[in-house]
């Protein structure tokens, strides 16, 4: 089965290439990914039939539990058929529904495969984790689907509303999922087969999970986004919102009925909303002149149907639900195939423009009606062998002996009809809008179209006549999954007659009221336009979505407020409400030992007294090295712990940190602006405290509060195992710990790009040509300078010391930072290091030299530092798999290199320089923006000012 959906993959990704080469003949090749599959479902229907099933586990991510499950039952094998069958029928239609010259085609063949695929594993996955997967990854294709015309606000609204709506359902339903997986199990078949108790949280996700599929099977309250989705392709919506997406919340609700049937609240939610929705699209159908609209409600008539006969946990209903599902999927994409034909060959589909159709398209309007007699229940079509039973099934659950039973089947036979009643006005409404000849209207102008553009349609149609006849033989295929059900009684044979019995009654009169409603459609119509509204949806979605933009302005203005205090301010009082109080409060603290040695205590007091000097002073420059002194005092306790590795890089980390404010205080006051009685800085004093005490709190209490074995303490033994070093920090960051750094690193070139390019006024280097040199200084001696770039300082600036020294020390900083890289695995330091010492020596440069020194040191543009360092890190974590081995597996190579002798080498040094050249390029960013960056600000105010 996972063969089925890499097929839907690659057609996909090689649709846009099929496009081009072969235009429009590219939906007849990609049809054949889901015929395929059609054909390899038919190929196991006898297993299937029998109980026996494929069943398929791919491992994904083991130490999780989560597995690609497959598994084909009786209701998955139905709704697989559907979306293949109907999915390879729908690609072969666009062949002719598409022009040549539509210039977004390549996206639409590929989006349209992908939508195919993810919704066929959908049906197949045996794992709720990974259903959701697929769940969101049709929303996602759909929205694309529908927002197919993007220049059309039209297209683009509806994309977006279904993409809200739907979401929305979504991630209820992920959360439902997750209660369920962690208190049960994530595998679909041994929740069915063993259905957990219903205790609280167990009934809270069950309704979560339909809330999600009540949304993507557009019930009410979420009923109105599908017909705003009819801005799609047509295509888009036979297959979409017929035959498919929308089908996936029936298929759930029919999934989760043999385990929760009897929950509280599933009744209400999915007999109750059902049976309403069935109401509100069938009323909202009669006033449609749109066609196309016109089965859009229709579509959300009948889903509520569905809904409500396969919520209704009988075998009978179950039964029944299964044979609507496959009757609506034949009659309603054949209608919405016909709507697609007739908008091309007639350029409208309002049926007040529509005259004398049906006899110029002859072979399109015969499958037509036989399907809009299918959707009205009309013998002896595969619609009316569903109604039959779904009346059926409504009419034993009234004869229930349990008095609620009872009472939702006496509810769903009296809504059934009534809305069968609606269902024949409105099929009789859409033939005689798209095919009739209206007196005193011109007959409509039809071009004809190509007999390969009604062929899907005839088929389609066709079978709807096929699958009524021959309803006896579709009855043992669809009963396995009735049998499921543990509630009524064995269901009766689908056939076309069962003698004169009440449900063959009932349907008669909704047949005959139904076409009475047709013919007294003035006075309907007029009845309809004084009854406001039963559910205004879409006014409803407006003014929510207002509010929402509404709400997100003001809340945005208020606390988006561009004040760096007053978002530091609010974070640190939200952990002194939340996290800190919780630790004053409910915490239990243990023994508490103040310092090891006399020394540590000695360093402690003097951070605390940096940290009380910070403010009291004044200057910016005194306070920034006021704060340096508590990061390197926290360096030196990292000394006395024994803990030289994150000592250093404490130590390098907080020395650029000086060097960015102090580069930074360049273009700030000198002093701070004091308010000595302000209010204000009383608070943030009180804050202040509260936070250093919350946090002094929460790490006693998290000390405290360990019971388990840390894993730390394998690590040792690890590095040596299989990381192959004596330097457990190292390895742990490159090896046991890869994923971490990986995705560490990965964050960190997205911070340092994004925050460069905010920064950075130009990006070119600023190199010393001839030219150059002498424009900017031609009367400095050009031998027996120290650093070029020197010659380009003011004389107040420049320093012959600082100068000979930086010339002296650069090279010894680059090998000690190559040093600190290489020897990292075994000793004291890494990548991280000793890219920050390289940096740091580039920052002697510059400061030495200024910017056009800096880029003589570093002649390259700093992007591709951080591309090089990222793409090393991710060839060296893909590259084990090349060997048989995993990704992040680490190899030693011990071999002689003469003349250094004995080599010992691991392969996650190369993770580590990787490592060293992202840190390296993000050092070089630094200096860049806020020296550089900054240079070129102060010279460009001093030239205006002396042409001023």
């Amino acid at each position: 089965m996972v063969q089925l959906l890499l097929v839907h993959l690659v057609a996909a990704a090689v649709a846009p290439v099929l496009v081009r080469f072969l235009g429009r003949n590219a939906f007849l090749v990609l049809a054949l990914a889901p015929a395929s599959a059609l054909a390899w479902l038919l190929s196991v229907a006898a297993d299937v039939r029998a109980g026996n099933g494929p069943v398929q586990r791919v491992s994904w991510v083991p130490g999780l539990g989560l597995d690609l499950d497959f598994r084909l039952t009786t209701l998955s094998w139905v709704l697989a058929l559907l979306v293949t069958g109907v999915g390879a029928l729908v690609l072969f239609y666009c062949r002719w529904y598409f022009t040549a010259t539509d210039p977004t085609l390549w996206r639409f063949t590929a989006v349209f495969t992908a939508f195919a695929g993810a919704m066929l594993g959908l049906v197949l996955t045996d794992n709720f984790l990974v259903l959701y997967v697929f769940w969101e990854l049709t929303t996602v294709f759909s929205y694309l689907l529908i927002g197919h015309n993007p220049a059309s606000s039209t297209n683009r609204r509806a994309a977006m509303q279904a993409l809200i709506v739907t979401t929305l359902g979504g991630l209820a339903m992920l959360v439902g999922i997750i209660a369920l997986g962690v208190r049960h199990s994530y595998r679909i078949s041994e929740v069915v087969a063993h259905p957990p108790a219903l205790d609280a949280v167990t009934i809270g996700a069950v309704v979560l999970l339909l809330v999600g599929a009540l949304s993507k099977s557009a019930l009410v309250p979420f009923h109105f986004w599908l017909p705003g989705a009819m801005a799609a392709p047509t295509p888009v919506s036979a297959y979409l919102h017929a035959a498919a997406m929308v089908k996936a919340g029936v298929y759930l609700v029919a999934l989760l009925a043999p385990a929760f049937a009897g929950a509280p609240g599933w009744h209400a939610l999915t007999v109750g909303l059902g049976l309403f929705t069935m109401l509100v699209g069938g009323w909202r159908a009669l006033r449609q002149y749109d066609i196309k609209l016109l089965l859009a409600y229709g579509t959300v008539s009948q889903l509520g149907f569905m809904v409500a006969l396969a919520g209704l946990g009988t075998r009978e209903g179950g039964l029944a639900a299964l044979a609507l599902v496959v009757s609506h999927a034949f009659f309603k994409s054949t209608l919405f195939l016909t709507v697609g034909v007739i908008d091309r060959s007639t350029g409208t589909r309002d049926l007040r423009e529509l005259s004398g159709v049906g006899r110029r398209l002859l072979p399109l309007s015969v499958p037509a009606v036989l399907a809009a007699l299918s959707m009205a229940g009309i013998p002896p079509l595969a619609g009316f062998v569903a109604k039959e039973a779904a009346l059926q099934a409504g009419l034993e659950a009234a004869s229930d002996g349990v008095p609620f039973a009872a009472a939702w089947g006496w509810l769903m036979t009296v809504t059934l009809v009534v809305g069968s009643i609606l269902t024949v006005a409105y099929s009789t409404r859409f033939v005689w809008g798209a095919f009739a000849r209206k007196p005193g209207m011109p007959l409509t102008p039809v071009r004809v179209p190509h007999p390969g553009f009604l062929l899907a349609p005839l088929l389609l149609g066709v079978g709807s006549l096929l699958v009524g006849l021959l309803a006896p033989l579709e009855h043992p295929w669809l009963l396995p999954y009735a049998q499921q059900l543990v509630r009524g009684a064995p269901p009766a044979l689908l056939a076309l007659w069962h003698g004169f019995t009440p449900a063959l009654g009932l349907s008669a009169l909704a047949i005959a009221i139904g076409v009475g409603l047709f013919v007294w459609r003035d006075r309907v119509g007029r009845v309809q336009r004084a009854v406001p509204p039963l559910v205004d949806g879409e006014r409803a979605y407006a003014r929510f979505m207002r509010g929402l933009d509404v709400g997100a302005v003001e809340v945005t203005a208020r606390t988006q407020r561009g004040s760096l205090p007053f978002y530091l301010a609010t974070i640190v009082f939200v952990f002194v409400a939340l996290p800190g109080m919780a630790a004053l409060l409910r915490g239990s603290v243990g023994p508490v030992r103040l310092w090891d040695t006399p020394a540590q205590a000695v360093v402690g007091a003097v951070i605390v007294v940096a940290c009380v000097l910070v403010l009291l002073t004044d200057r910016r420059l005194a306070s920034v090295m006021l704060v340096g002194v508590t990061g390197y005092g926290v360096s030196t306790l990292f000394i006395l712990h024994g803990a030289p590795d994150l000592a250093i890089t404490q130590m390098l980390v907080e020395t650029v940190s000086l060097v960015v404010f102090v580069l930074a205080l360049r273009r700030l006051p000198t002093r701070f602006e004091r308010h000595e009685r302000s209010l204000r800085r009383r608070l943030r004093v009180l804050l202040g405290i509260a936070f250093g005490a919350s946090v002094a709190a929460v790490i006693l209490v998290a000390s405290a509060a360990r019971h388990v074995v840390p894993v730390s303490i394998d690590f040792p033994e690890q590095a040596h195992s299989f990381g192959h070093g004596s330097n457990i920090v190292n390895v742990t960051l490159v090896d046991i710990r890869a994923w971490d750094t990986l995705g560490e690193v990965s964050v960190l070139v997205a911070a340092a790009t994004g925050i460069a390019s905010l920064i950075f006024v130009k990006t070119r280097n600023t190199r010393l040509s001839t030219a150059s040199e002498q424009a900017i200084a031609p009367t400095e001696p050009t031998r027996g300078t120290w650093l070029r770039g020197g010659r380009t300082l003011r004389r107040e600036r420049r320093s012959v010391m600082f100068e000979v020294v930086t010339r002296l020390i650069f090279h010894i900083m680059i090998a000690v930072s190559l040093y600190v890289l290489f020897s990292g695995h075994n000793l004291p330091g890494g990548g991280f290091a000793g890219g920050l010492v390289a940096g740091l020596a580039l920052v002697v440069r510059y400061l030495a030299g200024g910017r056009y020194e800096l880029d003589e040191a570093a002649p390259f543009d700093a992007g591709l530092a951080v591309g090089i360092g990222l793409l090393i890190v991710v060839l060296a974590a893909l590259a084990p798999l090349a060997f048989g081995g995993t990704i992040l597996q680490s190899a030693v190579f011990d071999f002689t290199l003469p003349p250094w002798g004995e080599v010992h080498l691991v392969t996650s040094a190369i993770f580590d320089m990787g490592v060293y050249l992202i840190v390296f390029g993000m050092m070089l960013d630094i200096v860049r923006s806020l020296g550089t960056g900054i240079d070129r600000q102060i010279s460009a105010e001093r030239r205006a000012e002396a042409e001023v």
